[in-house]
């Protein structure tokens, strides 16, 4: 089948400046409507992809994106929240953008050209075989992504992608890749809309996932969160109260001496 980039077909709304406030913002709702849909149509490939993350990561290995622009500013966000949400330490997921942290707040638009600055990128992290790198790319087709994967598949390196068009350069170089066809934005080809709202579905479903998997989670609760602020103690506090059927004050006392949700229970289960 041939590729398709829908990521850049035209809106289905015209002359968008005639439209008043509401208009334009029930047009937009309607098309995020068609986000999730999208997303589980995916759900068989998203499986398989977190099936290899959850053994690499069981096996020491770390998870990489790898982006450009919008896609690789959300594998850094969903990488970044991975510590304070599940305890993990901060190297266990890492995404990586093209034009280096300065392209994270300022748009760094030739960078994602480059064929060889990915894997140049990878091997200030000691990559190896033991990891997996997933590449983050709406259209399916930047060179930055395209490259990384098709030398991370030289080295023996397991490679996903989240694309969001169907047979696109990216997903036939990655060995699990995933396809989200959420069709033309309401502006068109502003594929941070739709395409990044459904990359960010799929990641909360990586690492949400993957840390369920690898113990980070007890029954539905973030047991292992970093305190960082007074609204997570409270949230940690109360946690332990429900856990073991105690007081608020009997709870702060045990989370005050253990610095940590879980082991907060389970000393104040002996």
């Amino acid at each position: 089948m041939d590729f398709e980039k829908t990521t850049e077909k035209e809106s289905h709304y015209n002359h968008l400046e005639k439209m008043s406030i509401n208009e334009i913002i029930i047009n937009i709702n309607k098309e995020d409507k068609t986000v999730p849909f999208a997303v589980e149509k995916a759900i068989p490939q998203i499986q398989a992809l977190i099936e290899v993350v959850v053994e690499k990561l069981k096996k020491g290995g770390r998870l990489f994106y790898i982006g450009a622009g919008t896609s690789g500013r959300l594998g850094i966000l969903d990488a970044s929240e991975c510590p304070p949400t599940f305890g993990v330490s901060h190297d266990l997921v890492i995404g990586l953008i093209a034009g280096g942290d300065n392209a994270i707040r300022k748009a760094i638009e030739n960078a994602e050209d480059s064929t060889t600055q990915g894997w140049l990128d990878l091997q200030n992290y000691n990559i190896s075989s033991n990891d997996i790198v997933v590449g983050i790319a709406a259209s399916g087709t930047t060179p930055y992504v395209i490259g990384t994967l098709k030398k991370c598949n030289e080295a023996g390196i397991i490679t996903g992608c989240i694309v969001c068009n169907k047979n696109s350069p990216i997903s036939k170089e990655a060995k699990f890749p995933i396809e989200i066809v959420v069709g033309p934005e309401f502006l068109t080809g502003s594929s941070r809309m739709k395409a990044g709202t459904a990359q960010k579905l799929v990641l909360n479903m990586i690492t949400t996932t993957t840390m369920i998997q690898l113990g980070r989670v007890k029954d539905n609760k973030m047991v292992d969160m970093q305190l960082s602020n007074n609204k997570l103690v409270d949230r940690g506090i109360k946690m332990i109260m429900t856990e073991l059927n105690i007081t608020e004050e009997e709870a702060s006392n045990l989370l005050d001496k253990y610095k940590s949700v879980r082991k907060s229970i389970l000393n104040g289960r002996k």
